[in-house]
């Protein structure tokens, strides 16, 4: 069958466990990209399986990165791929379509199915939770930001209905573990920010976060599975100021301590 003109791009750091299902629900594709972050583990060897376009590139900024990442394509339209994600044949098939006639939206949002172990999040904002995943890589560009870089674009965005599948979480361990990471992510943006933040606010931000994804979005449908993310994702602001507070302490703590001259 013949293959559709997209570049597939990839971002890799120790995806052993994910990425032969990744890139072989990506072998429609025209090319297949994998830029990969200095893994320690057969990442590296397995992508070669299923292609030789294999960059490496150390991550400083997530903007900066993945807007080198797809300068590395050499078709113009782009799909954005995690390494712990799939393309269903649904998409891929609705992608062929597309590409059989004139387009004339410049990005495409792509909804995406994310999973906790087996079990799929259905409610409290989870799904489609649609993103933009499929784009000409000269009209647009993420912004040079360490944290949630926002995409750039001047034109009009379609929507397809075919999924992308998202197997972040294997498991609870693994959703609080992102959840750390992330919010230490966010405190250090804020404290290089110089920015403003009470746990007032942050617990204002928690509650009303809570309450719309467990009953507005009808979290509570998913059970147990459905309450734990809803806590998470309101009690994300919390860690994030707790940290931040603790960074704010460690600053003032090193200038009191500093000898005078």
């Amino acid at each position: 069958m013949e293959k559709i003109p997209v570049s597939v791009v990839v971002i890799t750091k120790n995806e052993e466990n994910n990425i032969a299902g990744c890139l072989k629900s990506a072998e429609w594709a025209d090319e297949i990209i994998v830029l990969d972050d200095s893994s320690s583990d057969k990442t590296v060897e397995m992508a070669k399986r299923f292609t030789d376009k294999i960059f490496s590139r150390k991550m400083d900024i997530e903007g900066a990165h993945r807007n080198y990442a797809y300068s590395l394509a050499k078709n113009n339209w782009v799909l954005s791929l995690d390494a712990d994600e799939k393309i269903t044949p649904e998409l891929a098939e609705e992608l062929r379509q597309i590409f059989q006639q004139p387009i004339k939206d410049i990005v495409f949002a792509i909804p995406i199915k994310t999973f906790i172990g087996k079990r799929w999040i259905r409610y409290g904002g989870w799904y489609p939770a649609s993103k933009v995943r499929l784009f000409e890589k000269e009209r647009v560009k993420y912004e040079e930001k360490g944290v949630h870089p926002r995409i750039i674009y001047h034109g009009t965005c379609g929507h397809l209905k075919g999924d992308i599948l998202h197997y972040s979480y294997r498991n609870f361990h693994d959703f609080f573990e992102s959840l750390n990471n992330q919010t230490t992510l966010e405190a250090k943006k804020w404290f290089d920010e110089k920015r403003k933040v009470s746990l007032v606010k942050a617990y204002r931000k928690y509650l009303s976060r809570f309450l719309r994804y467990y009953f507005i979005e009808q979290g509570f449908r998913d059970g147990i599975i459905g309450l734990m993310a809803a806590f998470g994702g309101g009690f994300y602001q919390i860690m994030a100021y707790v940290k931040y507070w603790e960074m704010l302490r460690n600053e003032r703590e090193k200038q009191c301590n500093r000898p005078v001259l």
